[in-house]
């Protein structure tokens, strides 16, 4: 048994061919041209970023529109989209997305030492792409998630070298684009590094009280976007989120029962990342601690979208080759299953209930990652894969780092 795993390993781990490199490429060109033939302004998420920035280069207020949830430092960074020609936002929306997406897997592999020519390395990407329905969901709309999608898993690799400061200029920049990845603030508490945690805070709200100030109304994303958010009562919106707040009541669950639950869920997802921090050194103590940072605040964050869930999804899965991996759980295939493109369920076969299948990905990925988490596993075998000379560096840094 142990030498087929070997054999497979030994597989993995070898360059990939060029047909295999192709077929990739294939698959993610074939996403890029369908959004842009069959989208404007590079998909309706970034649309409306768009459609915000527009409006106030004309005088008006971005926050006229109650589905633009942004930060106003997003407003100039939606900037330059509106001078650029339509045709050709077409085709540039998409295809950023698609780099960041693919950016955030090549970051996921450096942090846990996996070669980048692999067979792993490109088998991965292609079954995220191809097998993973967010994935093409978040190009066809062109979200921002994109940009957590990447700066988490670089900001984490920055972390594991040591370079503390740094991923918070990473994680800060990504966050006046879009708060998603505020969460992660609590990692640097974990690990007492409070120059870089101020300099996380700092620099969103620096960007965005700069921004603010060139709106007709700079208090606008607090006295509009924030009681929006709190109150939850677009029926259109509720349809696709997939927190327990929002999909509980659905299914004749009192609101405030609802709430409290994904209150109560998220506060034991953040007790178990703080145990999996304290739990063992190496890669996945930085990639598990993250992502369940994540997951918890998807259980209590209103709107919580199926796309959010490509911030953690390939940061674990990068983990695979490590024996001590929550990917090496049945469990954690087994909550994907809902993901799985072009399968139709019974019941389930509008798209205002794929919300339901969303929750049950967005739950199963959470519990099983924090029971993982609460096992405390001790230093973490070697991976099965080669491992580049620098990571033994790396690690002895990120130790140091508590």
């Amino acid at each position: 048994m142990s030498e087929r795993k070997s054999d497979i390993s030994g597989w993995l781990v070898r360059p990939a061919n060029v047909p295999l490199w192709v077929a990739l490429a294939a698959v993610l060109g074939a996403l890029v041209a369908r959004t842009a033939r069959l989208t404007s302004r590079g998909g309706m998420d970034n649309a409306i970023v768009v459609r915000a920035a527009k409006v106030w280069l004309e005088g008006g207020s971005p926050y006229d529109d109650p589905h633009f949830l942004y930060l106003p430092s997003a407003v100039l960074a939606a900037a330059p989209q509106v001078l650029v020609d339509r045709d050709v936002l077409l085709v540039l929306a998409p295809l950023t997305v698609t780099a960041c997406l693919v950016g955030g897997w090549v970051c996921a592999l450096r942090l846990h030492g996996v070669p980048l020519r692999s067979r792993f390395a490109a088998l991965g990407l292609l079954g995220l792409a191809a097998g993973f329905a967010p994935f093409a969901h978040l190009v066809w709309l062109g979200n921002w998630t994109a940009t957590a999608a990447l700066a988490l898993p670089l900001a984490l690799l920055l972390a594991g070298r040591g370079r503390w400061v740094a991923a918070a200029v990473v994680l800060g920049a990504a966050i006046a684009l879009k708060p998603l990845l505020a969460p992660m603030a609590l990692l640097f508490v974990f690990a007492r590094r409070w120059r870089a945690l101020a300099v996380l805070v700092a620099l969103p709200v620096a960007a965005s009280a700069g921004a603010a100030l060139t709106l007709p109304d700079p208090a606008g994303f607090f006295t509009r976007t924030v009681p929006f958010l709190l109150s939850g009562d677009d029926r259109f919106v509720r349809l696709y989120e997939a927190s327990p707040a929002a999909v509980l009541p659905r299914m004749g669950v009192p609101g405030p029962l609802a709430g409290a639950l994904g209150c109560a869920l998220a506060a034991a997802g953040v007790w178990c990342a703080y145990r999996r921090w304290h739990g063992g050194g190496g890669p996945l103590r930085y990639a598990e601690t993250g992502a369940l940072l994540m997951l918890s605040a998807f259980l209590v964050s209103r709107p919580s979208y199926d796309h959010y869930l490509l911030v953690p999804v390939p940061l674990l899965l990068a983990g695979l080759p490590y024996a001590a991996s929550v990917t090496r759980s049945v469990w954690f295939w087994m909550a994907l299953v809902p993901q799985l493109p072009g399968v139709t369920w019974p019941y389930l076969e509008e798209g205002e209930r794929r919300a339901f299948r969303d929750a049950v990905t967005l739950c199963a990925l959470a519990v099983t990652v924090g029971l993982h988490a609460l096992r405390r596993p001790g230093p973490e075998a070697a991976p099965s894969v080669p491992v580049p000379p620098s990571r033994g560096v790396a690690e002895r840094s990120g130790a140091s780092g508590g």
